[in-house]
């Protein structure tokens, strides 16, 4: 297992479990600078981080909390809000309490710091790495790529068909991967949809006289885009009443490669939702320098370049 994986990934790990559970080990770990983790269980009103290690108290102090709360760069809901969520910690110190009781320093900072020197710091454009969604805004969603530490994927990036908010792809605490798109003093932006595959790749999952199930993405005067896939949606004719937002029923007339075009007709369209599943990668690839979306008997170049920079 990698040290550096994002928070909560290592929690219930065998390992983890029975450091936590043995002084010894602690102490052990504590020589070692081994990353851990544990549920915060209670910030209280210094914003110190009460953490539950199985029997034995753990501490994190406000200003070890996380990177840049003691610099002044990083805001106490930082803290604040990992209550009820795995933080990952080195061990610092062990100690005991005003009642004599054993009583473990730890700092999520240091883990934080370790992270930062050893992994993201070695990432370049074009790297896969793992992440796990944190929270998600209007402009993108935020994800975990190592101990704690975010990192922006802007809703253009998540997917080739549009989408009006990244709660449509993602749920918070999901698990997913992304490149490496930049990193400028220290802050790293994601991509993600050249991980979904091209458009043959996608198209190859549909045929011809098929009806299938859809999203309504938008509504022109010549037609609705209906997405079939993340990266993949079509052209269906107009239809009265259909509006962006819906689901759908869409038969499939053509699919035509050399036009990068799937032509479609609206079976079919209701309101409802669905909840975000789990994305479908097309590659296993550590690394990506370039990515070609659109086939190559099509004129129309749509392609990514991570080699740049």
């Amino acid at each position: 297992m990698s040290e550096y994986l994002p928070e909560g990934k290592r929690l219930d790990t065998r390992e983890n479990q029975a450091i936590l559970q043995s002084e010894r080990r602690l102490r052990e770990a504590m020589e070692h600078r081994t990353i851990l983790e544990a549920r915060a269980a209670v910030c209280d009103a210094r914003h110190d981080l009460h953490v539950d290690l199985g029997g034995i108290k753990g501490l994190i102090p406000r200003e070890e909390g996380a990177l840049g709360i003691r610099e002044g760069y990083v805001r106490d809901i930082a803290v604040i809000s990992r209550v009820n969520r795995p933080v990952c910690f080195t061990v610092t110190a062990i100690t005991t309490d005003a009642d004599g009781a054993p009583l473990v320093l730890l700092s999520r900072a240091e883990a934080q710091r370790l992270c930062m020197e050893n992994y993201i710091s070695k990432l370049r454009r074009g790297d896969v790495t793992p992440a796990r969604v944190t929270h998600l805004e209007n402009f993108g969603a935020f994800a975990d790529i190592g101990c704690g530490i975010a990192a922006l994927l802007p809703i253009d990036s998540i997917s080739v068909s549009r989408i009006e908010h990244p709660g449509e792809r993602f749920s918070v605490g999901m698990d997913i991967k992304a490149i490496i798109k930049s990193i400028e003093n220290g802050r790293v932006s994601l991509s993600h949809k050249e991980l979904l595959g091209t458009w043959e790749e996608n198209a190859a999952r549909f045929r011809a006289g098929e009806t299938v199930a859809g999203v309504v993405r938008s509504v022109e005067n010549y037609g609705a885009f209906v997405e079939l896939s993340p990266n993949l949606a079509g052209l269906a004719e107009t239809k009265e009443g259909v509006r962006a937002g819906q689901q759908a029923s869409v038969f499939i007339k053509s699919i035509i490669p050399e036009k990068m075009k799937i032509k479609l007709i609206i079976i079919d369209a209701f309101e409802g939702s669905r909840r975000p599943k789990p994305p479908v990668y097309f590659t296993e690839a550590a690394h990506i320098d370039r990515f070609r979306y659109s086939p190559a008997c099509c004129p129309k170049l749509v392609e990514s370049d991570f080699s740049c920079g």
